[in-house]
């Protein structure tokens, strides 16, 4: 192992982080961040919608104020190419990695799957916004729909998404596990039922497995 104080050498990588609300992604997030560090890794961690200054005003908005799908969706995609040009194509240039609580797939899911949006809008707005950088690994964090919604029941005050009705995330998790079907690839299924310490293991083996392909790469 390579300590925190020499950085490891090896090319740049993207990995994001997705599932329905309560699926229990964000305990994990600080985990592989943590995990990276400790193997030498220089990265940025960040988030959508938000990320950069602007995202983060519009993330208020998003989370909060009622509006046309369309407009949903055009601010999705509006704050996360301020998120690309401000901090993920930077960081993947200097040869850094970057980990991101969400990406492209949730507006798929969300907007697509949940509010019922057209996906080839969504395919044209995804291939006008990022046409050539998609993750290196995404982390779908799965679980059924009502032990979600039992974590959420048990947190913070709701945002507008977390407000929804059962159909509404039984269509965002359908979608999900169409996206991972239709890139097996980059998408790895967590099962998100399971206990921290299991989780966790998991994710240990797919980031060595990561690191492993990125070092014979280097």
């Amino acid at each position: 192992m390579i300590s925190n104080s020499k950085a490891r050498e090896l090319p740049a990588r993207f990995i994001t982080f997705e599932g329905i609300d309560g699926a229990g992604k964000s305990t994990h997030i600080a985990f592989v961040a943590d995990y990276l560090r400790q193997r030498g890794v220089q990265l940025v961690s960040s988030r959508e919608p938000g990320g950069t200054s602007l995202g983060e005003k519009l993330r208020e908005i998003l989370l909060h104020e009622k509006m046309h799908l369309e407009t949903e969706a055009l601010l999705m995609f509006a704050s996360r190419r301020e998120h690309i040009a401000q901090v993920i194509a930077p960081a993947l240039a200097r040869g850094e990695w970057v980990i991101s609580d969400r990406f492209s797939d949730a507006s798929f899911a969300y907007q697509g799957g949940g509010r019922g949006m057209d996906l080839r809008k969504m395919e044209q707005l995804e291939a006008w916004v990022h046409p050539e950088l998609q993750p290196d690994l995404t982390l779908l964090f799965d679980v059924p729909l009502e032990v979600a919604r039992a974590r959420l029941d048990a947190t913070r005050e709701l945002d507008k998404f977390e407000q929804e009705q059962a159909e509404f995330f039984a269509a965002t998790r359908n979608e999900y596990l169409r996206r991972a079907a239709q890139f097996p690839a980059r998408f790895r299924i967590i099962d998100s039922t399971q206990s921290i310490a299991a989780i966790q293991v998991e994710l240990a083996h797919l980031l060595d497995a990561l690191l492993e392909k990125s070092d014979a790469a280097s």
